[in-house]
């Protein structure tokens, strides 16, 4: 399995900007569909965004197209989400994902996906 370590999570005010990155060791990165959901408290896993093996497509759930940019780099192993004009309800841990499936194919991510230990965001008003 692909090991996954997040970073760069804090605290950001709405409006500001903040920048998540995942790094990817143990196979090789670029055979993964890369994703990243969140977990808010009392709330269930959802999705976020998630990326081509290539980094040619992208997917995003609608409450962040538009403000939310996914992005990799297959040389260093890197996934990254660009977060920009964050709202208080994007609140919540984040966590990188690794599948061998489609692009838009989120069960099978969340039953056989390799993840992350999370990254707090926290967006105050």
């Amino acid at each position: 399995q692909v090991q996954l370590v997040e970073s760069g999570g804090g605290l950001v005010q709405a409006g500001g900007s903040l920048r998540l990155s995942c790094a990817a060791s143990g196979r090789t990165f670029s055979d993964y569909t890369m994703g990243w959901f969140r977990q808010a408290p009392g709330k269930e896993r959802e999705f976020v965004a998630a990326i081509t093996r290539s980094g040619l497509g992208a997917y995003y759930t609608d409450s962040v197209k538009g403000r939310f940019t996914i992005s990799r780099d297959n040389a260093k192993n890197t996934l990254s989400l660009q977060m920009n004009s964050p709202k208080p309800e994007d609140t919540a841990v984040y966590y990188c994902n690794a599948h061998t499936g489609g692009l838009a194919n989120m069960d099978y991510a969340i039953r056989f996906g390799s993840w992350g230990q999370g990254t707090q965001v926290t967006v105050s008003s």
